[in-house]
């Protein structure tokens, strides 16, 4: 193997097209005309597939760089966001909520900047809730019941 980065990302392609199709398999295929509930989550999951089967090709011919050093700070603080972001988005709406997933995720980045981070979260901020909230109508209040009387 001549290039690790690219076989462990063809593995991970392969994974997670897998695993969505594995989901899928109880579904309704339907035709390209009329699709069923599997047909594009099918379609992609074929796609993820293919791409991590060329990136395993790829990563036998052309070489690159080995797999540094995993960032468990970094790794952890993603998910602890995620979490964190479900476990609070009812309660303290989404202006609360975004901004904590944002500064939170970006802390385990070894670029952290506060003045970068904070303008990040409120950019995202406003731009969800103009976005999801008022365009498309997902049921998520604002600022949630914790902080309304």
């Amino acid at each position: 193997m001549k290039n690790p980065k690219d076989f462990w990302t063809g593995i991970i392609y392969i994974f997670f097209g897998a695993g969505a199709l594995f989901i899928a398999r109880d579904y309704e295929w339907g035709s390209a005309l009329k699709m069923g509930p599997a047909y594009f989550p099918g379609i992609l999951s074929i796609l993820l597939i293919l791409i991590g089967i060329i990136s395993i090709v790829r990563s036998a011919t052309k070489p690159g760089t080995p797999i540094g050093v995993y960032a468990f700070k970094g790794a952890f603080l993603v998910i602890a966001a995620t979490l964190l972001f479900g476990f609070i988005v009812r309660g303290a709406g989404l202006l609360i909520a975004l901004p904590v997933l944002v500064i939170v995720s970006a802390y385990g980045s070894i670029r952290f900047r506060w003045p970068i981070t904070l303008a990040m979260a409120a950019g995202l901020t406003v731009s969800c809730i103009l976005i999801f909230l008022k365009g498309l109508g997902v049921p998520l209040p604002i600022l949630g019941m914790w902080f309304i009387k």
